[in-house]
């Protein structure tokens, strides 16, 4: 076959790869405007109002975030979220390793069936509900006497228990398909060499495991750090979290005409979410070479 040939037969068929690369893009468009209406112009209006002063374009309202009350409530946000997080990891991780080694295969469903909907479940009904059982006059509180032993829904330590009800089984739905892609043959040769299933995890599964493990903490960490309706349901403003701050500058409840100062608390969550997910995207890439 000549080279005249060639390039006639491959020349139709590089036709068609390029029109359907050009139709993939004409099916993507709408996409992409949905993209950017609905997340554009609101993202668009917190950078143009955080800027905004009553005399144009001014950093005073970043300044003032970062400052006084609100760099308390950032900080405060930051260190519940960083503790509910770190807690919700360490029940997590085993709650899920004895779910996909359970022989019982309804226990494994029902177990993710029920995380599936515990983790989507908070809110106001989530504080109503903590409210009525570990409140001061809640079921449990009154039953077991827990107010005499220092115990304290409305304190930072009352709300991340509330927060490890939604964060655990979260961290249940993220770490179980790494745990499942472990390899039988990694814990049977570990055994072979004389491992002890504490050096097996030690020196094979948690080095495996270790960007997934980081990458569900990294998750966690932004979840708890973006919540507002529990926290505002059973806390109000006792205990400083700059999404309560943020509502608060809105509604004129503390300082009247501060809603650019909540748009610029609202660009600095925004910045840390987005630091979050820099950090989340590549773990979750490195650990899928790993447990593919």
């Amino acid at each position: 076959m000549t080279a005249t040939a060639v390039r006639a037969d491959t020349a139709p068929a590089a036709q068609v790869k390029r029109r359907r690369r050009s139709l993939g893009w004409v099916a993507v468009v709408p996409l992409l405007a949905f993209v950017a209406v609905a997340f554009g112009v609101p993202a668009w209006a917190i950078v143009d109002g955080a800027f905004t002063g009553p005399g144009g374009y001014t950093l005073g309202n970043l300044t003032a975030s970062l400052n006084g009350a609100y760099l308390t409530a950032l900080l405060g946000s930051v260190k519940l979220s960083a503790v509910a997080a770190g807690l919700s990891v360490l029940f997590g991780l085993p709650l899920a390793q004895a779910v996909v080694t359970s022989p019982h295969r309804a226990l494994r469903e029902a177990v993710l069936t029920a995380s599936g909907v515990l983790a989507n479940f908070g809110g106001v009904p989530l504080a109503f509900a903590f409210v009525a059982t570990l409140g001061n006059a809640g079921v449990l509180t009154r039953r077991f006497g827990l107010t005499d032993q220092g115990w304290d829904l409305y304190s930072f330590w009352g709300l991340v228990i509330v927060y490890l009800y939604f964060l655990i089984p979260l961290m249940v739905l993220t770490i179980t398909p790494a745990l499942e892609g472990l390899r039988v043959q990694w814990r049977e040769a570990a055994q072979n060499n004389g491992a002890t299933g504490v050096q097996y995890w030690r020196h094979v599964a948690l080095p495996v495991l270790a960007p997934s493990l980081l990458g569900g903490l990294v998750l966690l960490f932004g979840t708890a750090f973006a919540a507002y309706a529990t926290a505002a349901a059973i806390v109000g403003s006792s205990i400083p979290l700059i999404t309560l701050q943020i509502a608060d500058a809105l509604s004129g409840n503390v300082l009247v005409g501060q809603e650019n100062v909540a748009l610029a608390l609202s660009l600095d969550m925004v910045l840390i979410a987005g630091l979050v997910m820099a950090v989340y995207l590549p773990l979750q890439r490195r650990s899928a070479r790993w447990l593919a």
